[in-house]
C-alpha cells in the first residue's frame, strides 16, 4: 500500500465528513514535516508517527495528551507504523483487499469496547488532534493481517485432545505451587537504542494505566506478546513459566497491582499481577456483563436495569439507546476484580445487576449471569483451547513479522 501524508486542508476536511460537522481549523501539528522513515521505498511522515502517538495516548485515558507525552511514545508510535506498513504490503501480495464497510463495522465495534458510539470516538479524535483516518489506517492492517494469518495458517492449527489433556494436567500439577494471574504487555526492542525508547514508553504508558486506563486495551493496540490478541491475559501461572527479572518482581507483588517497566533482552514487559492463589486455594467465579450508560445522569441506566429480564434481554435493551451499550466480560475470578468490584459482585444475586458506579465514558452496572463458588481455580477445556489456539497463531504471526523486518529495506530519518 502506499501511504501519503495528507495536507492540513485535506485532513481537516476528511474529519469534518466523517463526524457530519462543518471543517475546522486543523490541528498545528498536522502540518507537513517530512518523512520519518521509508519502508521498501514507502514512507512514514512525521504527520502520520505524531498521529499515532497521540493516539496511542488517547486510548489510554490522556484526553488531551501534552509534547511530553507525545515525545514519549513516539518511538513506539513509529515502530508501530512501521510494522503495519509491512503487514500492508504482504497483505497486496496476497492480493487482499480492505472494503470500506470492514473498516467501519471495525471502527464501530471499537467505539462499543469502550462505551461509546462512533460520533463520540471521532468527536474524541478531533479533540485531541487526531485525524479519524489514522484509526482508520491501523484497522485496515489489522484486518488485512488477520486475513493474511487466517488464510495461510489458521486451517493448519489444530489443537488435539491430548494438547488440551497435557495443559490441564499441568495446570492441576502446578496447583500445588503458589500461582498468579498475570496480564503482560510487551513491547519489542531488540537493541539498545529501541530498547531506551521503549522504556520510556512503557513509563507513559504505566503513568496512564495507573490514571485508569484499560490495560486489556493497552495490550491490544501495543503489545508485541502473542497475547495481545487476549488483551494481554496470560491467565494463571506459576514463576516457573518466568525465566527472567519478572519472575522475582511478581513474587513480591501484592495484587492486585501494576508493574514498573521490566528491562529483558529484547524489549520492556508491564505487568499487572491481578490476583494470587496459594496451593489448593478454591475460588468463586461469576460470569459478567457490563451495562454502560454516556448519558448524564443515571436514569436511562436504571430504567434498563428495570426492563432487564436477567442477562438475556440486555443487547435488545441496549438497541433501543444509543447511550446504552453492552459488554460482555467473560467468566471472572472474583479476586481479579479487585477489593470495591468483588465487594459489588458477591452481593448481587445471579440474574441481577449490582449498584450503579463510574466508568471511564459514563456510568455502568455489571449483570452476574451465573456463579460457581468453591471451584477448582482452573479454565474449561473451552478456554484452554481457545488459548493455545491463540498463542500459536500469536507466535507465527510475531515470527513472519519480524522476518518481514529482518528482509525489508527500513530507512529511519
Amino acid at each position: 500500500m502506499f501511504r501519503t501524508a495528507i495536507t492540513a486542508f485535506a485532513a481537516t476536511m476528511l474529519a469534518a465528513v466523517t463526524v457530519g460537522q462543518e471543517p475546522e481549523a486543523a490541528p498545528s501539528d498536522q502540518t507537513l514535516e517530512g518523512i520519518a522513515a521509508i519502508v521498501n521505498d514507502e514512507p512514514i511522515s512525521y504527520t502520520d508517527v505524531r498521529q499515532r502517538a497521540r493516539f496511542l495516548l488517547l486510548g489510554l485515558g490522556a484526553e488531551t495528551p501534552t509534547p511530553e507525552q507525545v515525545e514519549q511514545v513516539t518511538g513506539q508510535a513509529l515502530e508501530q507504523l512501521i510494522d503495519e506498513e509491512l503487514q500492508l504490503q504482504e497483505a497486496a501480495e496476497y492480493e487482499v483487499e480492505i472494503e470500506a464497510d470492514e473498516i467501519s463495522a471495525a471502527v464501530d465495534d471499537m467505539a462499543r469496547q469502550t462505551g461509546t458510539d462512533r460520533n463520540t470516538l471521532f468527536t474524541q479524535l478531533l479533540a485531541a488532534g487526531i485525524n479519524p483516518s489514522s484509526l482508520e489506517e491501523q484497522m485496515r492492517a489489522e484486518i488485512a493481517w488477520r486475513r493474511v494469518m487466517g488464510g495461510l495458517y489458521g486451517s493448519r492449527i489444530r489443537i488435539s485432545q491430548n494438547q488440551i489433556e497435557d495443559q490441564l494436567a499441568q495446570i492441576r500439577s502446578s496447583s500445588s505451587k503458589t500461582q498468579y494471574n498475570v496480564s503482560e504487555i510487551f513491547l519489542f526492542a531488540p537493541d539498545d537504542e529501541t530498547r531506551a525508547q521503549a522504556v520510556q514508553a512503557a513509563t507513559s504508558i504505566v503513568q496512564q494505566l495507573q490514571q485508569g486506563a484499560s490495560f486489556q486495551v493497552a495490550a491490544q493496540r501495543l503489545s508485541s506478546a502473542p497475547t495481545a490478541a487476549t488483551g494481554g491475559d496470560m491467565g494463571w501461572v506459576t514463576l516457573d513459566a518466568f525465566d527472567d527479572a519478572r519472575a522475582e518482581i511478581i513474587a513480591g507483588a501484592t495484587p492486585p497491582t501494576l508493574t514498573s517497566p521490566i528491562e529483558v533482552d529484547n524489549g520492556v514487559y508491564i505487568l499487572a499481577v491481578r490476583g494470587k492463589a496459594e496451593p489448593q486455594e478454591r475460588v468463586s467465579m461469576v460470569e459478567l456483563v457490563r451495562l454502560v450508560s454516556t448519558a448524564s445522569d443515571d436514569t436511562a441506566l436504571l430504567a434498563a436495569v428495570e426492563q432487564s429480564e436477567g442477562c438475556e434481554n440486555l443487547d435488545a435493551i441496549a438497541a433501543e439507546d444509543e447511550a446504552l451499550s453492552v459488554i460482555p466480560l467473560g467468566r471472572v475470578n472474583t479476586s481479579e476484580l479487585g477489593e470495591e468490584g468483588a465487594s459489588l459482585v458477591l452481593f448481587t444475586q445471579v440474574g441481577e445487576a449490582t449498584d450503579v458506579f463510574a466508568v471511564r465514558d459514563g456510568l455502568a452496572v455489571m449483570f452476574v449471569c451465573d456463579r460457581a463458588d468453591n471451584v477448582e481455580n482452573i479454565p474449561s477445556r473451552e478456554q484452554i483451547e481457545d488459548r493455545l489456539t491463540n498463542q500459536q497463531l500469536g507466535m507465527i504471526s510475531e515470527r513472519t513479522l519480524r522476518n518481514l523486518r529482518r528482509e525489508a529495506t527500513i530507512i529511519r530519518r
